[in-house]
């Protein structure tokens, strides 16, 4: 975990995250929070994330979603070498299905 990330502010914005309970409510929070773009970018990110698991490759996502070969290399790294994060959150979405 990057230590530069860690301070009290960005613990009371995990906390308020945490606190959301409906899709409804996370489109408004973080339509104050936030700018659509870096909203749609960590949706990108995201979504990206999800290809490269199901073994897409990096031209068929480029073409799919937008996203630049570097994003979606940066993204590769962070599933292959990074904290679990993408892991955790598409192990909880897939038992919601189940």
């Amino acid at each position: 975990m990057n230590k530069n990330l860690r301070s009290p502010s960005v613990d009371l914005l995990f906390d308020a995250i945490l606190t959301l309970r409906t899709r409804e409510e996370c489109y408004r929070f973080f339509e104050d929070v936030c700018t659509v773009g870096e909203i749609v970018s960590v949706a990108q990110r995201f979504e990206v994330a999800s290809m490269l698991r199901d073994g897409m490759t990096y031209m068929e996502i480029a073409a799919k979603t937008g996203a630049s070969t570097a994003t979606i290399s940066r993204v590769g790294r962070s599933l292959n070498y990074g904290n679990d994060g993408y892991s955790v959150a598409f192990e909880r979405l897939a038992g919601r299905d189940g």
